[in-house]
C-alpha cells in the first residue's frame, strides 16, 4: 500500500470511504474502552494479595532493631525499607528517606518547602521572583501539574533518543538563576520510554548552575519496569553528581506503586546526606512518621532487592502481551501508510505515538466518539499545549489484553481517519 502522502485526491477518498465502513461499525458497538493512565491490571495486583497476610502477632510487628511499628517514631522510615531503596539506588543508608504510598507527594512536599522554605538556609524561591522549571517532552503530566499548582513557568525543552537536549539545559541552567529545577524520568520514560545515556548523566552531575538553589528532580518511577531484551542500565546520578561536588543538586524518587498496590505502596528517595538532615528536620514537624506497618508488611513480602526483581518479572509475564500486541497491532494497521511514528520501548508503563502533525486532537475526538478514551491531548506537555498536535501516549497495562486489541484497533482508524481528512483539507477537496 502507497503511502496518503504519495495518493491522489480520488484515492484517499476511497480509503476514507473503506475507514468509516469499520469507524461506523466500532460506535455501533457502543465500546466503553479506557487507556488513558497507566495503572495495573487486576491481575498484576492479585500479585501482591498475600502481602495483606504478612502480619500477625505470630509474625510480630517489630522492625529488624526490635522498634515496635505500631507506635510513634521512624520519620524516614523502617531500617529494612530504607536498605531496600539503597539498593534500588545503589546507595548508603544515610543518602535514603522511605515515606508512605506517593513518591509524586514527596516531589510535591519538596518543591513546597522550597517555596516557602528555602532549601538548606537559602532565599525561599517564592521571594526570588516567578521561578522556572525545565520540562523535557513529550514528558509526564503529573509533573507538569506540580509547576502550575505553584505557578512556576515551565520551558520546554526536547526530549531525544538520548535524554533532554542538554545542550539547551546546560544553556538556561548556568545563565537564568531564576531557573531552579528540571523534571526529569531517566530510566523508560513517561511517556516514550527512552533511558538517558551516560554522557546524558554525567552532563547533568556536571552543571554549573546560575542558581545555587538549583534541583534535578530524578523521578525513577520505571528503574525496574524491564520487559524486553537484556536490562538498559542507567548511570547512577547521585554517586556522578559527588564526583562534582554537586551532591546536593539531585533528588532522586523511587515507588512501589506499580509493583505492590498504587493505593498501598511505598515511595522513597535518595540525596545527599546534607539534604536527608534538612528533609528529616521538616518532616519531623510535618509528620509523626509514615506508616510503619506497611512498610513492614512490604519488606515481609519483598524481602530484599533480589525480591523485588522477582515480583518485577511476575509483572513482565503480564505486561508484555499487552504490549506486544500494541506494538503488533501498529504496525499491522498503519505501517507503511506514513500517518504516524511510534516508540518501541524496552521497558516502563507507556507507548508514545506520534500522528502527522495537527492531528492528535482529531483523532482523540474520534476515539471518544467511537467508545476509546485516550490520555488528552497536549497532556505530556506543559500546560496541555503540544506545539505540533501530535502526541498520543498509550498506557497498554488496565485493560484485558481483548479489550486492549480493540482499542488500538479504533485508534489506528481514527489515526488514518484524521490523516486524510488533514491531506484532503490541503487538496482543497
Amino acid at each position: 500500500m502507497a503511502s496518503y502522502s504519495e495518493m491522489t485526491a480520488e484515492q484517499l477518498a476511497e480509503q476514507q470511504a473503506a475507514l468509516l465502513v469499520r469507524y461506523n461499525d466500532y460506535k455501533s458497538r457502543e465500546l466503553s474502552l479506557d487507556i488513558t493512565r497507566g495503572k495495573p491490571g487486576a491481575d498484576q495486583l492479585e500479585l501482591s494479595m498475600s502481602m495483606l497476610d504478612a502480619l500477625n502477632s505470630k509474625s510480630g510487628y517489630t522492625d529488624c532493631n526490635g522498634v515496635d511499628c505500631r507506635n510513634y517514631g521512624g520519620v524516614i522510615g523502617i531500617p529494612e525499607a530504607r536498605q531496600l531503596f539503597a539498593s534500588v539506588f545503589d546507595v548508603s543508608m544515610d543518602e535514603i528517606i522511605v515515606g508512605g504510598n506517593s513518591s509524586l507527594n514527596m516531589m510535591f512536599d519538596t518543591i513546597s518547602s522550597a517555596m516557602g522554605n528555602g532549601l538548606l538556609g537559602g532565599e525561599p524561591w517564592a521571594k526570588q521572583g516567578r521561578v522556572k522549571f525545565l520540562c523535557p517532552c513529550p514528558g509526564y503530566d503529573r509533573h507538569f501539574a506540580i509547576c502550575e499548582y505553584f505557578d512556576i513557568e515551565m520551558i520546554p525543552i526536547k526530549n531525544t533518543p538520548t535524554g533532554p537536549d542538554m545542550d539547551e539545559v546546560e544553556r538556561l541552567v548556568q545563565s537564568d538563576p531564576l531557573v531552579k529545577g528540571i523534571w526529569c524520568v531517566p530510566k523508560y520514560s513517561n511517556p516514550t520510554g527512552i533511558t538517558y545515556s551516560d554522557e546524558t548523566v554525567m552532563r547533568f552531575a556536571r552543571l554549573k548552575p546560575a542558581a545555587k538553589d538549583f534541583r534535578i528532580f530524578w523521578d525513577n518511577s520505571y528503574f525496574v519496569h524491564h520487559l524486553f531484551g537484556e536490562d538498559v542500565k542507567l548511570l547512577n546520578l547521585l554517586k556522578e553528581c559527588e564526583k562534582y561536588g554537586n551532591g546536593n543538586m539531585v533528588y532522586m524518587y523511587f515507588s512501589t506503586s506499580k509493583i505492590t498496590f498504587p493505593g498501598a505502596g511505598l515511595a522513597g528517595m535518595a540525596t545527599s546526606v546534607e539534604n536527608v538532615k534538612a528533609i528529616t528536620h521538616r518532616m519531623g514537624i510535618q509528620t509523626i512518621g509514615p506508616d510503619k506497618l506497611n512498610q513492614l508488611r512490604h519488606m515481609k513480602f519483598i524481602k530484599d532487592y533480589d525480591g523485588l526483581l522477582a515480583q518485577m518479572s511476575r509483572h513482565a509475564e503480564i505486561i508484555r502481551p499487552k504490549f506486544l500486541c500494541v506494538l503488533e497491532t501498529l504496525e499491522k494497521e498503519l505501517e507503511g501508510f506514513d500517518v504516524a511514528t511510534w516508540t518501541k520501548p524496552d521497558g516502563g508503563y507507556f507507548i508514545s505515538l506520534d500522528t502527522m502533525k495537527g492531528c492528535a486532537k482529531r483523532t482523540y475526538d474520534l476515539c471518544l466518539d467511537a467508545g476509546v478514551k485516550l490520555t488528552k491531548v497536549g497532556a505530556t506537555f506543559p500546560y496541555g499545549k503540544d506545539p505540533d498536535d501530535t502526541n498520543i501516549r498509550i498506557a497498554p497495562t488496565f485493560p484485558t489484553l481483548e479489550e486492549l486489541e480493540l482499542a488500538i484497533e479504533v485508534l489506528c482508524v481514527c489515526v488514518k481517519l484524521a490523516a486524510i481528512e488533514k491531506l484532503l483539507e490541503k487538496a482543497g477537496k
